[in-house]
């Protein structure tokens, strides 16, 4: 017998129905799974508790002290939840310092393409000797003077903790840590590190194609050993800055400025390039590759999700992830908003936009969003940038004006615009005082300044400083180091 279609259709369909309603779970099963129902710390409770009671039997069966015992289950349980914090924090200085360690190759890269190709081996040189230089001497002296932990030879001034930098044992337990409610010691140092050497590659760049070698490495030493380590222990070291209430989230003022301000110390000392300013005018020196210096900024740019982001210094809880997430989008729109500033600004003053002011304008939208990246909204965070952008394309001819010499532009870029965002807090943190904001830019500007000068003016009268006439005409690449990044095109200028 043949049975209709229909009939086959409607066995179909009713049979999953049926056998969903057989596999529903009954009231009783309900009753008993919500009566089994625990919280996670609930059940992260019972946990240790089932454990102590182990460990406890197991130590009066075998005539221990049940009581240590049980502290120690305890203790294994919770260990991975308690420490939670010194873990997440300690990655995060981890994979922030690895960012701004990327930033050393956008220093080299942005350098390299902005000089004459005669020039390009030396700055690659200085990029990874002072790299190299800032690591051993920021681990040697800088480190401790820059963390006195509270101990000072002058209160809130000066660091009472001198000599190298000492790790944590191999395989330190959370008893022993320096500090279970912060980070390890090993990222911290190296987080720190980088922006240490940050500083000193910005000096780099301003002061390129005249300036002799070993005279420049003699100054890294100085800055990154004492220079920058002293006035960041004002601040960050809990020095009497930060005392007064200065607020520099990542550095605004103590990296940017610092090195801003001792590349214009030395690019006054150091003079212009010859043929830079003739009968009064500005005679522009196109660099040899802007394909490397666009590349250069876009990894200066990835690099600063590391600088503004790993400076939250937390990432143990909701709040701090979110809030480091809030960083990256702030830190993001400040350079977009400084790029198509000065591309706008650039296309307005000189008929047609200029990409060294975009590429220039991006980072001075970084640097000006440094000082405070977390407490603006997305559009105040572009529009400090933004300004950055503007004092950017503005600032670079006022330099040419006084006949100041910056190759790079990284004076505008870290000195200017540093000093913009340092004050652009005020606008959005309503715990900064534009007093105290100002007067922390003038101390650690007269601070920087009289230093550097002493260094630079002690380096001229020794050693001397800038390469002679005629090595300076031609290249440095080979009268300073004997060999050419570009030897195919040695003719070219």
């Amino acid at each position: 017998m043949k049975i209709p279609l229909i009939l086959v259709l409607i066995s179909a369909f009713a049979l999953p129905l049926n056998a969903n309603a057989q596999d529903s779970p009954s009231p009783e099963a309900i009753a008993a799974a919500e009566a089994a129902f625990s919280t996670p710390d609930e059940l992260i409770r019972d946990k240790a508790m089932s454990a102590a009671l182990d460990a406890a039997q197991a130590a009066i069966d075998a005539g221990e002290n049940a009581q240590a015992a049980a502290g120690d289950a305890l203790a294994a349980v919770y260990a991975p939840f308690v420490n939670g914090d010194f873990i997440l924090t300690s990655f995060l200085f981890l994979v922030g310092g690895f960012l701004v360690f990327f930033m050393a190759t956008g220093f080299a890269m942005l350098e390299s393409g902005l000089v004459r190709s005669k020039n390009v081996t030396m700055q690659l040189t200085k990029n990874i000797s002072l790299f190299g230089l800032a690591s051993i001497f920021y681990y040697l002296i800088g480190y401790n003077l820059m963390y006195p932990l509270g101990t000072w030879m002058v209160d809130g001034v000066l660091s009472g903790v001198w000599g190298p930098g000492v790790l944590e044992s191999v395989g330190v337990s959370a008893a022993d840590a320096d500090d279970i409610g912060y980070a390890s010691t090993g990222s911290d140092f190296f987080f720190q590190l980088m922006f240490c050497a940050a500083t000193a590659s910005i000096v780099s760049g301003a002061l390129a194609e005249r300036i002799k070698l070993w005279p420049f490495l003699i100054f890294v030493v100085l800055l990154t050993s004492v220079i920058y380590p002293l006035q960041a222990s004002w601040k960050w070291g809990g020095g009497f800055l930060d005392e007064m209430g200065f607020l520099d989230f990542a550095g605004s003022t103590v990296v940017h400025s610092v090195g801003g301000w001792a590349a214009l110390v030395g690019a006054i000392i150091l003079g212009p390039r010859i043929g830079k300013y003739k009968d009064g005018k500005t005679v522009p020196i196109p660099g040899s590759s802007l394909a490397l210096a666009t590349l250069g900024t876009f990894i200066l740019w990835l690099g600063w999700f590391g600088f503004n982001g790993g400076s939250q210094l937390a990432m143990g809880t909701v709040s701090d992830v979110a809030d480091v997430s809030r960083i990256f989008a702030n830190t993001n729109t400040a350079a977009a908003g400084g790029a198509i500033a000065a591309l706008l600004l650039s296309q307005i003053m000189y008929k047609k936009p200029d990409l060294t002011m975009i590429l220039n304008g991006a980072l001075a939208g970084l640097v000006s969003i440094t000082a405070e990246p977390l407490t603006p909204t997305l559009g105040s965070a572009t529009l400090i940038g933004a300004v950055g952008g503007v004092i950017v394309v503005l600032a670079v001819p006022l330099l040419d004006r006084l006949k100041i010499d910056d190759v790079v532009g990284a004076i505008p870029v870290h000195l200017f615009a540093g000093i913009w965002g340092t004050i652009a807090v005020v606008f959005t943190n309503s715990d900064a005082s534009l007093g105290t904001q100002l007067y922390s830019i003038l101390v650690v500007g007269i601070f920087t300044v009289v230093a550097s000068a002493i260094v630079w003016y002690a380096l001229k009268l020794t050693v001397g400083i800038r390469v002679s006439e005629d090595n300076e005409l031609a290249g440095l690449d080979v009268t300073e180091l004997g060999m050419e990044a570009y030897p195919d095109f040695s003719k070219s200028s």
